[in-house]
C-alpha cells in the first residue's frame, strides 16, 4: 500500500508540474534502490492523472459540448485535434522510447534540456493572446512541444507551455490549453498500457486503487500550484529544479 501510495504522489505531482513525470519515474527507483511501477501499476495510476486534470478543468469541458451551436467552442476542439496529432508519432517510435528509459543517463540530460527550455521560455515578453486567437499553426507548434516530451525526461506540459509561450500567449491561457491538450495524450498513454496489459495477462493488485486515488488528489493539487506558481514567477524555479534534479541523476547515478 505504502509504494502505491509513493508511485501515486509522483505521477500524480510530476504529471503536470513542468518537471516529468517520466523522468521521475525512471530516476527515483534508481535513487530509492527500487523496481520501477509495472507496466500495471503505470497503465492504472493513469486513470488517477486523467481524472484530476478533467476534475480541474470540467466546466471547460462541459463548455465544449456546445461545438454545434457555438462556432468559438468548435474551433477550440480542431485547434486541441490538430495539436494531437504531432504525437501520434509515439506509436511508432514506442521502442525508442522504452530504450531511452532504461538509461538513467539519457533521462537526466533530459531533463537537464527541459530546464534549459524553460528558463528560455521564461525569457520571451510576456503575450497576450488567448485560446480564443489562435490559430492552427500555433496548434501545430504547441503539438509539436507535446511530441517532444515523448522523449523520457522531457516534460509534457513544460514543452507546451513554453511552445504557448512562444506563440504570445498569456501565462494562464497557455497553461490552460496545455493542460486541455493534455486529456488525451494522457488518456491514450494510459490505454497503450492498458492494451499491452491485457495481452500479457497480467493483474493490477486491489492497493493500487489507493495510488490511483492518491494520483487523482495529488494531481489536481499540482494543476493549482502549477498555476499558482507559474503566473506569479514564471517558470524559472521549475526550470532550476528540473537541472538540478538532472544533474544529481548523472552524478548519483
Amino acid at each position: 500500500m505504502i509504494e502505491a501510495i509513493v508511485w501515486g504522489l509522483v505521477q500524480g505531482f510530476t504529471e503536470f508540474l513542468p518537471i516529468s513525470s517520466s523522468g521521475h519515474l525512471v530516476l527515483i527507483p534508481e535513487l530509492l534502490g527500487s523496481a520501477p511501477p509495472s507496466l500495471a501499476a503505470s497503465a492504472v495510476l493513469h486513470l488517477g492523472t486523467l481524472a484530476a486534470v478533467i476534475a480541474y478543468y470540467r466546466r471547460d469541458l462541459l463548455g465544449l459540448l456546445s461545438f454545434r451551436r457555438d462556432p468559438a467552442t468548435r474551433r477550440t476542439l480542431i485547434l486541441l485535434g490538430v495539436g494531437s496529432l504531432p504525437a501520434g508519432i509515439g506509436f511508432f517510435v514506442r521502442g525508442s522510447i522504452v530504450t531511452l528509459q532504461a538509461s538513467t543517463t539519457a533521462v537526466s540530460v533530459a531533463l537537464i534540456v527541459t530546464g534549459l527550455i524553460l528558463w528560455f521560455s521564461d525569457r520571451f515578453p510576456l503575450g497576450n493572446r488567448i485560446i480564443a486567437s489562435l490559430r492552427w499553426p500555433d496548434a501545430v507548434v504547441i503539438g509539436l512541444g507535446q511530441a517532444l516530451a515523448l522523449i523520457p525526461g522531457i516534460s509534457r506540459s513544460g514543452m507546451t507551455i513554453a511552445a504557448g509561450l512562444g506563440r504570445s500567449m498569456e501565462r494562464s491561457e497557455a497553461a490552460r490549453f496545455s493542460f486541455l491538450l493534455g486529456i488525451p495524450a494522457i488518456a491514450a498513454a494510459g490505454m497503450l498500457e492498458l492494451v499491452d496489459l491485457a495481452g500479457s495477462g497480467a493483474g493490477v493488485a486491489g492497493s493500487l486503487w489507493i495510488g490511483v486515488a492518491t494520483a487523482a488528489i495529488s494531481g489536481y493539487a499540482a494543476i493549482a500550484i502549477l498555476l499558482r506558481v507559474f503566473v506569479a514567477r514564471g517558470m524559472v524555479p521549475f526550470a532550476l529544479y528540473a537541472v538540478v534534479a538532472g544533474i544529481v541523476g548523472l552524478v548519483v547515478l
